[in-house]
Parts: structure tokens; C-alpha cells; sequence
């Protein structure tokens, strides 16, 4: 009896030493388990999973969490409105047909590469124009498992969003692109996207734009109602801030600096006509250019924006400037004319004073006739009367004005002009600069705030 009882006890020893000395592999292990769960005529793809609470279908809706990481935007189109966007996108949902036996923890999650075997909800991007998936060197896509039910979704894709933008304010604008995620044809009786809980949107730190900076970004709920029932959305507002210095550089040094230059012809002579037309004509030309080239790079708009008030008030200098040696021309001409009116005037009155002198020698050869000539007007011999007389005229005399007594340095009238204007288009164009900067700055922080 004893022996016996010796022999089974070695035996079972030997038993749980070798099972101890045997590996189990868990790989073979999830072949099994993804042929038990999904094999045919145990899970159907094509019926979404169960409420939250774990009721019959129907009843409840089933619940995904959405969250992406932001890996790059390559570009932010003014023209055609939209921008382009690289993310990993990610859903998860609780199926409770997918549970498992993990091993006591060994198996954390089953992975697949298939997205046709297990359910998946219909999500679609609202305001996509473009997009597609990345499939180097594998399709980047997974599908994680976990032994309670859970289903994780994870893809890769890039992005062309519209992005309707207010450019008013442009170069000094700030524009808010929206990403916006909803339910094409579950309504919110039977799937609701929610945002993941803690960190839904992340954003790559070394996030790099050209013309942008990514100020903060905003998620939110877009739920839609239409007559076919409430679909479940999601957005998240990106807000860019345009990056001022590249228009500075590019844009309004550059027509300050030809606007400056047409007034170089204020301190040309008058009589330099080629110089001054050509000077005037060539940096007229070049601001139509320039705002050409501006308007080419963005959108026909209905309003006006900053860009357009600045270079529409360079354009207006610089033509006035062009039309300021016009006149000067039409002044100096008339200068000329006046002076050769003078020239005769002085002619004719030598000759007529000529004339008269030999008049009176006649008149003094004859010594038959003797006049003697008495004088029309008495003068007042009153020293009172001459007193008056002098106080009157003081008083009649014009105040001195020093504007008038500055203009009279310079005799032509063509003069006083380009000296007029060399000190009225700077003041002008200066205060325009207040104006601007204080208008359309103060427009931009009423905004933000």
C-alpha cells in the first residue's frame, strides 16, 4: 500500500517537472484565439457591437473615442482656401464578442492588418477635398484587440481640408481651420463619437510652417440634423497666425521704398523733362506691378483687405507724384509766358517814354508859344493832414505772414510747388502710417480677444 502510494506521488512529480520544462508558445496561442473569435459563423462584421451598458443591439449606441496625433501641415493655401495635413488617426470602441482569454496577462492585445474583419464604425471627414493612405513599405494601419473586448484602430493619412478664410485683415490676420469628423450613416441612436479623455489632439513639437504658426487648437461637437436623422461629429479648430515679417520684407518696404523714390523728382530741376518723366513713370509701373503680383497670389474677394489699402494708397502717391511735375510743367511754362508779357510791356513803355521825350523837345524849339503850367492837384501843406495820411497807409500795409515771406524766397510759381511738395507728401504719407498700423493692429488684438 505504501508502495503504491510512493509510486504515484514520483509520478506526479515528474509530471509537473516536465509540463514546468515545456514553453508555451503564445503565438500559436493568438492563431487560436483569432480563429475561435472571428471564424466563420462566430462573428459577423457587418452588425455593430452592443451599447456601453452591454445591452441587445439597438438598444443602446455604441460609443467610439476619437483621438489623432498631428505629425505635419505642409502648406496653408490662401488662394484655393485649404490646407494639407498629415495625422495618425485613431478609434476606439468596446466590442464584447471580441473578449479572450488573455493567460493571466500574458497576451496584452491580438493584432491585425485587416480592416474587413471586425467592425468598423463609418467615419468620414466632412471637409476633405483630397486624401489617401501611406503604404510603404506595409499599408500603416493596425487593428489591437485586448482580451476585455476593447478595439483599437490606428492609420496613417494625409489630408487636403478646405478652409473657407476671412482675409480682410490680411497680411494681419489670424485664420482658424477646422478638421471635422461625423457619422455618414449611423445616426446618434446607434454610434456617438466622443472625444478620448486627457490629451485627444496631439501635435508634433517641431511642428514647422513657412508662413504659419500654430497658435492652439480647440476641439469641439458639430453634431448635424438633417431629414434623415441626427448624425454625431466631431472638430477641432486649428488656429494659425500669420507670420508678419515675410510681408514686411517682401511687400512694404518695397513700396515705401518706391514711393520714397518717386519723390525724387520734387528736388530734380524743372527743366530735366526726360529725367523726371522717366523717373516718374518707371516707378509708377513698377508699384502696378508689384500689386499685380500680389493679387495674383490670392483669391478674388468681394471686400477690401488690408493689403489692398496700402498698396492702393502707395499706387496713389506715386501717381501723384507724376502728376505733380505736371503741373510744375504747366506753372514753369506759364512762368515763361508771363515774364516775355513783361518783356513787351517794359518794350512798349521805353518806346512810348522815348516818343514823349521827343514830343516836349519839339515843343521847347517853338519860342512863339510860352505856357505856363499850373499844377492839377494841391498838395496839403498840413502837417496833421501828412500825419493821417502815413498812419493809414501803415495800416492798410498786410501783416507779415511767414509762410508767405518763406515763398517769397522762391519767384516762380513752378518753384513754390516742388518746395510744397517736398514737405506735404512725406507729412501726408506719415500720417497715412499712423493710421494704418494703429487701425488694422488694434482690428487684429480686438479679434484675439
Amino acid at each position: 500500500m505504501h508502495l503504491h502510494t510512493l509510486f504515484v506521488i514520483v509520478l506526479h512529480v515528474l509530471h509537473f517537472s516536465f509540463c514546468a520544462n515545456v514553453k508555451v508558445n503564445f503565438r500559436e496561442k493568438e492563431k487560436e484565439i483569432l480563429d475561435q473569435i472571428l471564424g466563420p459563423g462566430r462573428y459577423d462584421a457587418r452588425i455593430r457591437p452592443a451599447g456601453v451598458n452591454g445591452t441587445d443591439i439597438g438598444d443602446g449606441p455604441t460609443i467610439v473615442f476619437i483621438n489623432f496625433f498631428l505629425r505635419s501641415i505642409s502648406k496653408i493655401d490662401d488662394y484655393k482656401m485649404e490646407y494639407s495635413v498629415q495625422l495618425t488617426f485613431r478609434e476606439q470602441w468596446l466590442d464584447e464578442r471580441l473578449k479572450f482569454n488573455d493567460f493571466g496577462g500574458r497576451l496584452k492585445y491580438l493584432t491585425l492588418t485587416e480592416g474587413n474583419r471586425v467592425w468598423m464604425p463609418d467615419l468620414f471627414f466632412s471637409n476633405e477635398k483630397e486624401g489617401h493612405f501611406h503604404n510603404i513599405i506595409l499599408p500603416n494601419v493596425y487593428i489591437r484587440i485586448f482580451p476585455y473586448g476593447s478595439v483599437l484602430y490606428s492609420i496613417r493619412i494625409s489630408l487636403t481640408l478646405s478652409c473657407p478664410m476671412n482675409l480682410k485683415l490680411y497680411p494681419l490676420d489670424r485664420q482658424i481651420c477646422s478638421l471635422r469628423m461625423a457619422s455618414y450613416g449611423w445616426t446618434t441612436d446607434d454610434l456617438v463619437f466622443l472625444w478620448k479623455e486627457g490629451d485627444p489632439v496631439q501635435v508634433v513639437k517641431n511642428l514647422h510652417l513657412p508662413r504659419f504658426t500654430l497658435e492652439k487648437f480647440l476641439t469641439d461637437y458639430c453634431n448635424s440634423k438633417t431629414n434623415t436623422g441626427e448624425y454625431s461629429c466631431l472638430k477641432v479648430d486649428l488656429l494659425f497666425k500669420r507670420e508678419f515679417s515675410y510681408y514686411l520684407i517682401q511687400i512694404y518696404i518695397p513700396c515705401c521704398m518706391l514711393v520714397i523714390v518717386s519723390w525724387v523728382s520734387f528736388w530734380l530741376d524743372q527743366g530735366a523733362v526726360p529725367a523726371r518723366v522717366s523717373l516718374g513713370v518707371t516707378t509708377l509701373l513698377t508699384m502696378a506691378t508689384q500689386t499685380s503680383g500680389i493679387n495674383a497670389s490670392l483669391p478674388p474677394v468681394s471686400y477690401t483687405k488690408a493689403i489692398d489699402v496700402w498698396t492702393g494708397v502707395c499706387l496713389t502717391f506715386v501717381f501723384g507724384a507724376l502728376l505733380e511735375f505736371a503741373l510744375v510743367n504747366y506753372a514753369s511754362r506759364s512762368d515763361m509766358h508771363r515774364e516775355n508779357m513783361k518783356k513787351q510791356r517794359r518794350q512798349c513803355e521805353l518806346e512810348h517814354a522815348q516818343s514823349m521825350d521827343a514830343t516836349s523837345d519839339l515843343l521847347d524849339t517853338d519860342s512863339n508859344a510860352t505856357f505856363a503850367m499850373k499844377p492839377l492837384v494841391r498838395h496839403p501843406a498840413d502837417p496833421m493832414s501828412l500825419e493821417k495820411a502815413r498812419q493809414c497807409e501803415i495800416h492798410m500795409q498786410p501783416r507779415p505772414n511767414c509762410c508767405r515771406t518763406w515763398l517769397s524766397k522762391f519767384p516762380t510759381r513752378s518753384k513754390r510747388i516742388d518746395v510744397i511738395s517736398r514737405i506735404t507728401f512725406p507729412l501726408v504719407f506719415a500720417l497715412f502710417n499712423v493710421i494704418y498700423w494703429s487701425t488694422y493692429l488694434f482690428r487684429e488684438d480686438g479679434e484675439d480677444s
